[in-house]
């Protein structure tokens, strides 16, 4: 079967509005909009069988992934509130709610 259009050539059907920006996605954890770099974060992990996949900020992905374990991500699925009753990431996720959507800093460790 032929291609309709070229693989290299713009499309002429669609519209090519490059003034008008893509409409911000909100973060699942923050609920802030995403900026340029968004993640598609597995709220269950693909190693415990999760498919569903979620807009995330680069640094709310990486504050799930330092306070909970992939067991624990598990038992939690989609429950945002869940993950927000831990007293970290609600901590966190209060910090960061004033920040640019780009905004990216260095998140600690768990100490275990």
């Amino acid at each position: 079967m032929a291609r309709k259009h070229s693989k290299h050539a713009f499309h002429d059907d669609e519209p090519q509005d490059e003034d008008a920006p893509a409409p911000a996605v909100p973060c699942w954890l923050c609920g802030r909009p995403t900026g340029k770099t968004i993640v598609w974060h597995h709220p269950v992990p693909k190693s415990r069988g999760g498919r569903d996949v979620v807009p995330m900020h680069a640094i709310c992905q990486q504050t799930l992934i330092v306070n909970f374990t992939n067991s624990e991500l598990q038992r939690h699925g989609m429950d945002v509130e869940a993950l927000l009753a831990n007293p970290t990431v609600r901590k966190f996720v209060d910090w960061v709610a004033n920040k640019d959507p780009d905004f990216t800093a260095t998140i600690a460790k768990k100490r275990r």
